[in-house]
């Protein structure tokens, strides 16, 4: 009996070692697996454009994603970086006829930080945890957004030039937004691996108890790691405001769930301490494929968000199965 045991889960302990060590691969075949579906459903569709496109659909989805993928290495989470990204949005939109598009810009980026700050405070010192820190926080700057619409609702909105040349620009027939995307994923890769700031996040998500006790001040680390949370929503909603040219109070609200889906599918671990921002980039990209090809299939919005949380449960159960039998 324990040999047919040890027969049976041979394979699924190579599948976790293959999740743990090198989880690029896994999530590779699947996007070109989803690829090759959406190419038999409709082969007309894929061409340089269709890459383009989703390329430039991806990038403010895996930008949030960050967001995620960063708090959850601690064991944490951000659900107010759909409501900070869509203030960053609004005010900026609002403002600039009002102020002109540098301080515009730098005033909604102040509200976002100052979101991700009283996070930070929440977390670090009141001690609540993550998911009801920011939730809560979301829905206090829904309620201050509401508020600053009413006083501007009259003003009309413009869109930075820059900002859209970001958006909806190409150059070379690619979208003028990774001018933005790839130095910032390669901060984000550099800065989780090959500085301290990067390692104590694996390390308090490891075990925040033998953190503090090697003498890491843990509320220093939340109060930095959420307010730069709050900083790079506020980008992705700058980012997705000259991708849409569209001022809405529900901006990017609906980005939070599919930032948490790219974040586990990547193999971030929700628990902490395991996981990388290079997993959670093809997590974006398989969650827009998937996007298009549910398009394709005509699957109502309902349907996508159920889809959206059954993923997150399927692979968050098997995650911790595979990774089990190692």
């Amino acid at each position: 009996q324990n040999m047919t045991m040890t027969t049976t889960d041979a394979p699924l302990a190579r599948l976790g070692r293959l999740m743990v060590d090198q989880p690029l691969i896994p999530l590779t075949l699947i996007l070109l697996a989803l690829i090759a579906a959406l190419a038999i459903l409709n082969p007309a569709i894929l061409s340089l454009f269709w890459v383009s496109n989703t390329l430039k659909i991806a990038i403010p989805l895996a930008m949030l994603a960050a967001c995620q993928t960063l708090t959850m290495l601690t064991g944490g989470i951000d659900l107010s970086v759909g409501t900070a990204a869509t203030i960053a949005a609004y005010v900026t939109a609002t403002a600039t006829p009002l102020i002109g598009a540098p301080s515009a810009i730098g005033i909604a980026m102040g509200c976002t930080l100052l979101i991700g700050v009283v996070n930070g405070i929440g977390i670090a010192f009141a001690r609540v945890h993550p998911l009801i820190m920011t939730l809560g926080t979301g829905l206090i700057a829904t309620g201050c957004l509401l508020v600053y619409q009413r006083s501007v609702i009259s003003t009309g909105t413009i869109y930075p030039d820059l900002l859209v040349w970001l958006g909806t620009g190409r150059t070379f027939s690619l979208p003028n937004g990774l001018f933005l995307f790839v130095p910032f994923a390669a901060l984000i890769l550099w800065a989780q691996r090959r500085t301290g700031f990067g390692r104590l996040l694996y390390a308090i998500g490891s075990n925040e108890a033998a953190a503090r006790l090697s003498g890491v001040r843990v509320w220093q680390v939340h109060l930095a790691l959420y307010s730069l949370s709050g900083v790079i929503a506020g980008l992705s909603g700058l980012l997705y405001l000259g991708m849409v040219k569209t001022a809405s109070l529900s901006l990017a609200l609906p980005l939070d769930l599919p930032s948490v889906a790219a974040a586990v599918i990547g193999g971030t671990s929700i628990f902490g301490g395991r996981g990388g921002y290079g997993g959670t980039i093809l997590g974006a990209l398989i969650l827009t494929v998937l996007a298009t090809m549910l398009t394709l299939l005509q699957m109502p919005e309902g349907g996508r968000r159920i889809l959206y949380g059954t993923i997150i449960l399927v692979v968050c159960a098997l995650y911790i199965r595979v990774t089990d039998c190692n």
